[in-house]
């Protein structure tokens, strides 16, 4: 599938500079370009691969100043970080079958369900007793959907995602495979002979409009209440959220990180990959925890910046850091003060001896 200049410029709204005609047919990164290439430019380090990359067609920032002759075609836009992004998201659209609709067999819906005339369902998808699929939903192969869960409009569930009973799920929203959402929560009673009771989960999960989750995430329900992820979140790959948490709006969340139970983390966050928090905590708004980072306590203050384990003030963990790795130096300075302190000591007894005599 081949695209011309023209047509990209037209689609992103951007300024042309170069032959409009130059055709492409992949996309690439700019140090890897080849001529049908399609990339972009928004990062100044590589800046440099402009004057000498073989593709056909750059996307770059409006603002960019050249200091030398191009030979791609140039398609100027605000961002071309975001102005990339969209080109991606409309290219998948065609070669997932974004447009698609209809019900494939065999696949089994409930007599009680409820489901748009717009909608897309893959074979060998369930969908349960009382379930809403709302117009413009995508649900690919191979899906389970349980009882009274509701999907709103344009959502879109990959194939191999299984969703609970009585989730909720808004507007826009996206989940890739291997998700689970509305697991049980893990709730188990320590008994008298050493055993363990499971305390039902009853509750529910509640994802709202613009969610994306990534593969094989696993969202707990509540134990009761809801567990809550808020409009806007972006979690990533293999994220744990356990029952009763709830996620502040537009937060992102990097892969392998794990929420105990009923913490909840405010709007706006930063969270990378593999940091760990307990339960019963609140994270306020606007936090960065950096990777493998573990909290043990809240944050109470807005826009903080955490790291380490058990997790702190970041500029604070970074000279700690230098401390650290500066021990055993440290420590042979010590051992030689001690030496040294022997020493004097020594002498000044000597010394006190013979003014004695």
């Amino acid at each position: 599938m081949q695209f011309t200049a023209q047509q990209i410029a037209t689609l992103l709204q951007g300024r042309l500079e170069g032959d409009p005609t130059a055709k492409v047919s992949d996309v690439a990164k700019i140090e890897e370009a080849v001529n049908g290439s399609l990339c972009f430019i928004s990062n100044p380090k590589y800046e440099e691969y402009l004057y000498t990359s073989k593709a056909s067609i750059i996307i770059v920032n409006e603002s960019l100043e050249l200091t030398g002759p191009v030979q791609p075609t140039l398609i100027r836009v605000s961002d071309a970080y975001s102005g990339f992004a969209f080109l991606l998201e409309k290219y998948n659209e065609i070669i997932s079958g974004g447009d698609k609709t209809g019900i494939e067999q065999p696949c089994y819906i409930s007599p009680t369900a409820s489901i748009a005339k717009d909608v897309y369902i893959g074979a060998f998808t369930y969908i349960g007793e009382h379930a809403v699929i709302g117009s413009g939903v995508k649900i690919y192969p191979g899906c389970y959907i349980g009882n009274n869960v509701v999907i709103k409009e344009n959502s879109k569930i990959y194939s191999g995602v299984k969703i609970y009973d009585d989730s909720r799920l808004g507007c826009r929203v996206v989940i890739h495979s291997g998700t689970v959402i509305g697991g049980d929560g893990f709730g188990f009673a320590p008994l008298n002979d050493g055993t363990y009771k499971k305390i039902p989960q009853i509750g529910n999960v509640i994802i709202e409009d613009d969610v994306e989750i990534g593969a094989n995430t696993t969202i707990d329900r509540a134990t009761m209440g809801s567990t809550i992820i808020r409009k806007g979140v972006k979690l990533d790959n293999l994220i744990q959220v356990a029952h009763n948490v709830e996620i502040g709006e537009n937060t992102v969340i990097a892969a392998q990180t794990g929420i105990s139970g009923s913490t909840k983390v405010g709007k706006n966050c930063s969270i990378g990959g593999q940091v760990g928090m307990v339960g019963h905590i609140h994270i306020a708004d606007g936090t960065r925890i950096n990777a493998q980072s573990g909290l043990s306590k809240s944050v109470i203050n807005t826009n903080t910046t955490l790291n380490g384990s058990p997790a702190f003030e970041y500029k604070s963990s970074l000279k700690s850091q230098a401390i650290f790795r500066n021990l055993p130096e440290l420590q042979q300075r010590l051992q030689k003060l001690e030496e040294t302190v022997q020493e004097l000591t020594a002498l000044l007894s000597t010394q006190n001896l013979e003014y004695k005599k």
